[in-house]
């Protein structure tokens, strides 16, 4: 379970090398763009990455849940969540990593 998780510092690092812009232009970049992802998404437009994927927000209506300890049915408020859609490509360069490796 050594697995590493990309951080926001690190997309920063990836511009700042990647582009040529100083460390602070950079990291505000990463930080306009993920911005403004996210102020799309709560104004519930969707947000489409190519070769990457698209992020959508789905309504989820009230249900019924149980809890698990004391089996005591409990109604599940309605709510909003957040969906992410691989693309094609992203999906064959994740499946092109794991052949070899056995899993």
């Amino acid at each position: 379970m050594g697995q590493k998780t990309l951080t926001r510092a690190d997309l920063a690092e990836a511009v700042y090398a990647t582009v040529g812009l100083s460390r602070t232009e950079s990291a505000d970049l990463v930080e306009r763009v993920l911005e403004h992802m996210s102020d799309a998404l709560v104004k519930g437009e969707s947000v489409k990455l190519s070769s990457f994927g698209s992020f959508h927000v789905r309504s989820k209506k009230e249900r019924i849940g149980r809890n698990p300890k004391t089996g005591e049915e409990v109604p599940i408020l309605p709510r909003k969540v957040l969906v992410f859609k691989p693309s094609n490509v992203l999906k064959s360069k994740i499946n092109k990593s794991m052949v070899g490796t056995g899993k």
